[in-house]
């Protein structure tokens, strides 16, 4: 494990099935809070059409994509060469932690499993993700959280710009602390 004053050296495992490219830039940036990432891989069938939204989001952030085709159908063989090279990284002792950016409940085990070899584990995911995996990790973050969808009002200048009322409690909410990190960081 890590000295308390060091950085941690951290493998970023991406599962592509289960994860968007669109909020990647933040979610680097809040692995960044952790340590330095000096593994960043991310596993799909690159063959498949529902990948092809990675491709400029990998060339922008130097993330390795690692090809795994789908042999059959209804099984996921991408979970399968994340874990395997998940073990093969904490067994070459050359990182302090691990960040798992999924929603997927089947990652549960094999973070349990790389806190038992004294790694720290992080997860990303959607709100979505089941507690189980949540509840495996050291600390686990939402994207939705990390890249909310636009405000319904913000700041732009210094001023503020007035917008029709927002409808529901959770628009409202979302209004107020997005208004509020604005101000804090104008």
């Amino acid at each position: 494990m890590a000295e308390p004053n060091k950085e941690l050296l951290l493998a970023v495992l991406i599962d592509a099935d289960n994860a968007s490219p669109k909020p990647i830039k933040q979610v680097m940036e809040e692995i960044s809070n952790y340590g330095i990432p000096i593994y960043k891989r991310i596993y799909g069938d690159w063959s498949s059409p529902h990948l092809k939204g990675w491709k400029d989001v990998l060339n922008e952030h130097a993330i390795i994509p690692v090809q795994q085709f789908a042999y059959t159908t209804g099984k996921n063989s991408t979970d399968s060469a994340l874990i395997i090279d998940a073990m093969d990284l904490l067994h070459g002792g050359n990182v302090d932690g691990f960040v798992i950016v999924s929603s997927d409940s089947d990652f549960t085990k094999l973070s349990t499993r790389l806190r038992e070899g004294r790694k720290k584990v992080y997860g990303i995911g959607e709100k979505k993700t089941p507690t189980s995996f949540r509840n495996a990790c050291d600390k686990f973050v939402f994207v939705e959280v990390l890249a909310p969808p636009p405000p319904a009002s913000g700041r732009t200048s210094g001023k503020v710009q007035h917008t029709p009322p927002v409808q529901g409690p959770d628009e409202e909410l979302r209004r107020l602390v997005t208004t509020t990190i604005q101000d804090m960081t104008d």
